[in-house]
């Protein structure tokens, strides 16, 4: 059935006020972080969280990338007989693109999910209320803290992800073209430039900003009740999954751009 244009019409309106409500919590967000105290405790407790747990599915998912990119990569070159850029391939893609944006979804779906479901159980059950009664700042434990975590911690888990992505794929290359790390790993660096790894060290910065400031967002202004836990959860993931791609097609625009110049 098609959407009438009443509905599209309402669907374009909650998309920009849901657009209005996070902009205007943002600006919220800097205002609160810059202003003492620091919930410093809190926020290396967050660090932990965000950094730490999410370790294990990281380190699986970068491993995996590097060796399914390989694998898949490598008949191709074969046929053309340029297996010999297999490292530099795999290196520019994996550190400019495939890596970022995996990595930042892994982190959407686990982080992302978590804060909203936390926070949104938080609101239901009032304790964030209480916080305020009791002349706490909730907004500053809960939310500047969260998403500062998310903001410093996903890059350090891109560049792990990253590290692991390419011993992944350095093994395809080992047992299948016997190639030593010291030759692999030198093709890698040499194909690689500031150019490639500083723009996607400070997209990932600006995908973990996003992953914390939506996940904060849709639980910290949780409907009542169990559902809305449930659809805080859902919709954190869904909006902080879309966002990085957004800003990921933002960067690539202004790398080109800046490529061209």
């Amino acid at each position: 059935m098609m959407l009438s244009e009443k509905s599209i019409g309402s669907l374009i309106s909650s998309f920009f006020k849901q657009i209005g409500a996070l902009t205007f919590f943002a600006g919220h967000f800097f205002k609160e972080a810059i202003q003492p105290p620091y919930e410093f405790n809190e926020l290396l407790k967050q660090c932990y969280s965000v950094g730490n747990r999410s370790l294990p599915l990281v380190s699986l998912t970068g491993f995996i990338i590097g060796l399914v990119l390989t694998l898949q990569t490598r008949p191709t070159l074969q046929e053309f007989g340029a297996v010999s850029w297999m490292p530099s391939m795999v290196g520019i893609s994996i550190v400019r693109e495939i890596g970022p944006v995996i990595i930042a979804l892994i982190c959407a779906g686990r982080v992302a999910s978590g804060i909203g479901a936390e926070l949104g159980s938080m609101r239901v059950t009032e304790q964030i209320d209480a916080m305020e009664v009791s002349g706490t700042n909730p907004f500053k434990f809960l939310v500047v803290t969260r998403i500062t975590a998310t903001t410093l911690m996903v890059p350090l888990l891109v560049i792990y992800g990253d590290v692991l992505a390419l011993y992944g794929s350095f093994l395809v290359e080992h047992f299948k073209g016997d190639v030593s790390a010291r030759l692999y790993f030198n093709q890698v660096f040499n194909a690689l430039n500031f150019s490639d790894l500083i723009p996607a060290v400070i997209k990932s910065v600006f995908f973990g900003f996003a992953i914390g400031l939506v996940g904060c967002f849709k639980g910290y202004y949780c409907e009542k009740g169990t559902v809305g836990v449930g659809l805080a959860a859902n919709t954190a993931v869904v909006m902080s999954s879309l966002l990085i791609f957004i800003l990921d097609f933002i960067a690539v625009i202004i790398s080109d751009i800046f490529y061209d110049l």
